[in-house]
C-alpha cells in the first residue's frame, strides 16, 4: 500500500470508528430492516403489481420505497461531515498529521458511501435467500441485481450532492435547510413541477423525458420500471413512447450512469473546494 493509500486507510478507519459510535450504521441498518419485514409481512400475497406477485411484487415495491428513502439518509449522513469537523476542530487535529486533504476526502467519502450501500446489500440477499428457502418464492435475481446497482448509483449521487454541501456551506443549520431542499427537489416537488409545465406549456416528450432524466430520482425510478416490465405498459402513453423511442437499455443506462456522473461530478467541485479552502 502506497503513501496515499495508507493516508486513506488510517482516516478511513477513524471515520468509521465515528460512525459506529454516533450509531449511524445501525440507525440505516434499523431503517433498512424495518422497511423490509413490513414488505416482506404484507407483500407475501398473491396480488400482482406490473406482472410480479408474492417476493417479486415485494421486492419491487420496496426498492421503489428505498428510491425515496435513500437521497435523504444519504444527504443526512454527508451533509455534515465536513462543516461539523471543522467546527470541532477536527480538521485542524487531523491535518496536524502527514495527511493530505485529498486523501481526507476520500476516506470520508468512502466510509459514508459504504455505511449505506453494505448493509443494503446484505438486506436484499438475505429477502432473495429468505424468500427462496422460507416462502419457496422463485427469485428473480436478474431484476435484484440490477435494483441493487441501480440504488447504488442513486446513493452516489446524493453522497457527492451532501458532501458538496458540507464543503460549500459552512454553517451546520444552513446545510441542514439545503438538504431539506435538495430531497424535496429530487423525491417531492419534481412530478407536481413537471405536471405544471405539461399543462402551462404543453412540452413535448422529449422535454419531459429530458427534464425527468436531469433528476436522479426519476431516472432511477424509469430504470427500474424498465427492469419490471419491458413494455412500460404502467406508464400508459408515456411508458409506449419510451418503450418504443429508448428502449429498457437505454432507460437502465440513464437511471445508473447519470446518478455517477452527478455524484462524481459535484464531488469533484467539493474536492477542488476543499484544497482551496481555510481547514477552520
Amino acid at each position: 500500500m502506497n503513501g496515499f493509500g495508507r493516508e486513506v486507510w488510517a482516516v478511513a478507519r477513524l471515520d468509521f470508528a465515528d460512525v459506529l459510535r454516533s450509531r449511524w450504521m445501525l440507525f440505516c441498518a434499523l431503517v433498512y430492516g424495518l422497511l423490509g419485514a413490513g414488505f416482506v409481512l404484507v407483500g407475501m400475497r398473491e396480488s400482482m403489481v406490473v406482472g410480479f406477485s408474492g417476493l417479486g411484487r415485494m421486492l419491487l415495491s420496496f426498492v421503489h420505497t428505498l428510491v425515496l428513502v435513500l437521497p435523504l439518509l444519504a444527504l443526512t449522513a454527508t451533509g455534515q461531515v465536513i462543516n461539523r469537523a471543522r467546527d470541532d476542530g477536527t480538521l485542524e487535529l487531523i491535518f496536524s498529521h502527514p495527511v493530505r486533504r485529498s486523501a481526507y476526502f476520500v476516506a470520508v467519502t468512502g466510509t459514508r458511501y459504504l455505511t449505506l450501500v453494505g448493509p443494503l446489500v446484505v438486506l436484499m440477499v438475505g429477502m432473495g435467500v429468505l424468500g427462496r428457502l422460507v416462502f419457496g418464492q422463485e427469485v428473480h435475481w436478474p431484476f435484484l441485481l440490477q435494483s441493487l446497482f441501480i440504488c447504488a448509483a442513486l446513493v452516489a449521487a446524493f453522497v457527492g450532492l451532501g458532501i458538496t454541501v458540507s464543503t460549500l456551506v459552512r454553517s451546520q443549520p444552513r446545510a441542514v435547510i439545503w438538504i431539506l431542499l435538495i430531497w424535496a427537489s429530487g423525491a417531492a416537488l419534481v412530478d407536481f413541477g413537471l405536471i405544471g409545465l405539461m399543462l402551462t406549456w404543453r412540452l413535448n416528450p422529449e422535454t419531459v423525458f429530458l427534464l425527468a432524466a436531469l433528476n436522479p430520482v426519476q431516472a432511477a425510478r424509469m430504470a427500474l420500471l424498465a427492469g419490471a416490465s419491458s413494455e412500460l405498459s404502467v406508464l400508459g402513453p408515456v411508458g409506449f413512447y419510451l418503450a418504443h423511442k429508448i428502449g429498457p437499455a437505454g432507460l437502465y443506462a440513464v437511471g445508473t450512469a447519470w446518478p455517477i456522473l452527478l455524484g462524481l461530478g459535484t464531488w469533484s467541485i467539493a474536492v477542488r473546494s476543499f484544497r482551496r479552502s481555510d481547514i477552520v
